[in-house]
């Protein structure tokens, strides 16, 4: 039973009213120590470690989801479903591992979404601005990229027989997807149409070009990014009447066109709609390729619902397509505007951009198993964001702080960015934030742009080898632990000698009995007719 209290805040001459709701039983002592020993008893049984082979690999990054925003995002989940918002759990909050990653480039204190993409999907630490190269090559010098390119956990899961797939709310050829597949050293060149005469002329290849030449057969993307497989000035399938959306590329090829040829007869199929997309059974498509925009997708806020599909339906149609492979799958999704709208200093936008990538979060784990699907959810970096100003229990996430400065006399919100558009003088003095009804969080210096934070990000771990996700870790050992989980790439686990693993894994109708002999690199499956599941590790 829930208990409303009114109470009354001053601020300078306004009267806010603002609804602080208490349960009653959080009064009594028995009920906090009641839910730490539920709480422990759960801990306790995170002794018996999951050493499953980890049949499928899910790599959640929510770009700029520094540790505030995870905490804000949770607050927000909660009132929105009705609920103060702090006590909340979020999918991620339940996952039963947490570390620290150190997000720092090769050459930056504060990094950028490239070089920490390059971390943590190819292991190694890498120059700001680099995509999928190690730290000798550096930012848009062509020639230093030969013979410095380093490939990804997605490669290594394709080498291994797996399927693969990337979905993400910016554009496929984005700082972050593209790490998995391309090798440039510049972020920016998104098609030829972004490059230097140079850099062409020393046999640099765009980002967009190397998404369908470097890993042809990637099973699923998903995404933006249209204008960057088209010819300059071909009018876009959805906007026609807009030049802003028109192809990009100067070398006059037609990515989308030359990728649809290839895949015809190996059910392969492209898709730039939510109704097209909703038309595949997944049991029929064995290759997907969804552009859904030309640049990046809508903010989950401005989303057509009848035209995008969100993050969570996108991921929902990856798995279905992906979980077909017996030998398993790597899914990288990416929750890309979180970023975004930290930067443009949106933080409502930002923060309703991480709660959908929370569902999706949600709805992977009721596609798989904890036995056999190692998920691990994690940033590339923070942003200079935090809330704060002794705000009461249920306030408002976006709402102001119930004091008012005892400097200028004015209200603040309690969101609060350190940098950034939010900036305001109106008089040559602070703006009154309490007379806008649609008002910017605020900042303390003023940039068009507001910049990444360099702490520290969590990374949150659930399924094999999940465990090995602990402590404070430099954000390269990521992909490390992944291929040790799944025994793919050069990994530890294929070094091991004397070591024999066996699990049973689930596949549709039928099990698969997976036998790994380390010391000799053999595996053996053995297809059983059986409802019956034993999960034994030697």
């Amino acid at each position: 039973e829930q208990l409303c209290w009114l109470c009354l805040i001053i601020c300078g001459q306004r009267c806010k009213h603002v609804f602080l709701w208490f349960v009653e039983q959080e009064k009594d002592p028995g009920f906090w120590k009641e839910w730490a020993q539920r709480t422990l008893k759960n801990a306790l049984n995170l002794q018996d470690l999951n050493k499953n082979v980890a049949k499928n690999i899910i790599l959640f990054l929510g770009d700029g989801m520094g540790v505030p925003t995870v905490t804000a995002a949770r607050i927000l989940k909660g009132q929105l479903n009705g609920q103060n918002g702090e006590e909340t759990q979020l999918e991620m909050d339940k996952f039963p591992y947490v570390a620290l990653s150190k997000t720092y480039n090769t050459n930056a204190q504060v990094p950028d979404s490239a070089g920490t993409a390059t971390a943590y999907l190819c292991g190694v630490k890498a120059n700001e601005g680099t995509v999928g190269v190690s730290a000798a090559a550096v930012k848009s010098q062509c020639n230093t990229t030969r013979g410095n390119e380093v490939t990804s956990i997605l490669k290594w899961a394709k080498d291994a027989g797996k399927s693969v797939g990337i979905v993400t709310t910016t554009r496929v050829n984005h700082a972050t997807p593209s790490a998995a597949y391309a090798h440039c050293v510049d972020r920016d060149w998104y098609s030829d149409g972004e490059m230097p005469d140079e850099a062409l002329q020393n046999g640099c290849k765009d980002i967009a070009r190397q998404l369908f030449e470097n890993i042809p057969d990637i099973d699923v993307i998903m995404g933006g990014g249209r204008r960057s497989m088209y010819p300059r000035n071909t009018p876009d399938v959805e906007y026609p009447g807009e030049k802003k959306h028109n192809g990009t590329r100067k070398d006059g090829r037609n990515l989308v066109g030359e990728w649809t040829d290839r895949m015809k007869d190996k059910r392969g199929y492209y898709v730039w709609n939510k109704k097209d997309l909703f038309s595949l059974n997944p049991n029929n498509v064995d290759y997907l390729l969804g552009l859904f925009e030309p640049a990046d997708l809508p903010y989950e806020l401005e989303r057509n619902k009848e035209t995008d599909p969100s993050l969570t339906e996108m991921v929902d149609v990856a798995i279905k397509i992906l979980q077909k492979n017996e030998r398993g799958f790597y899914l990288l999704v990416e929750g890309g505007r979180i970023d975004h709208g930290h930067h443009d200093g949106k933080a409502k936008q930002a923060l309703h951009e991480a709660v959908e990538m929370d569902r999706a979060i949600t709805r992977a784990g009721l596609l798989t198993s904890i036995y056999d699907t190692l998920t691990v959810v994690t940033a590339d970096h923070s942003h200079v964001f935090s809330f704060g100003g002794y705000t009461h229990r249920g306030n408002s996430i976006f709402g102001l702080a119930p004091i008012i400065s005892d400097i200028d006399q004015k209200p603040f919100t309690s969101i609060l960015y350190g940098n950034g558009p939010g900036f305001k003088l109106v008089n040559g003095a602070r703006e009154n934030v309490s007379t806008q009804n649609n008002y910017q969080a605020q900042a303390a210096v003023p940039l068009s742009m507001e910049t990444h934070g360099g702490e520290d990000v969590a990374i949150f771990s659930k399924g094999p080898m999940a465990h090995l996700l602990h402590g404070v870790q430099e954000q390269h050992y990521i992909p490390h632990v992944m291929a040790y989980a799944a025994c793919i790439e050069d990994s530890l686990c294929l070094l091991e000698n004397n070591f024999v693993t066996y699990s049973i894994i689930r596949t549709n109708t039928k099990l698969t009995l997976l036998i790994r002999i380390h010391s000799t690199f053999f595996y053996f499956f053995l297809h059983l007719k059986s409802n019956t599941v034993y999960l034994t590790n030697m």
